[in-house]
């Protein structure tokens, strides 16, 4: 499947589209097909890398989660 990924904190030029393996859902969650998704004003803090969300867990050095957004819309 595709996804914009970020492999490193910076503005949005370090968002790349790259070919990324589908994520096999555990015993009590469910895999959706995302049909539409967005990236929030509240994801440019995590994007950046700002101190209080590295330190929130987002990782100190470089992102644990390297796709961005929350916001999704599509069919389990």
């Amino acid at each position: 499947m595709k996804a914009i990924v970020y492999e490193e904190y910076g503005p949005s030029e370090v968002l790349q589209l790259k070919e990324i393996e589908k994520p096999a859902p555990k015993e009590d969650e469910v895999l959706v097909k995302v049909l539409a998704a967005s990236v929030n004003f509240g994801d440019l803090p995590i994007l950046r890398g700002e101190p209080l969300q590295r330190l929130m867990g987002w990782g100190l050095l470089k992102p644990k989660n390297k796709i961005l957004g929350d916001d999704i819309a599509g069919l389990f």
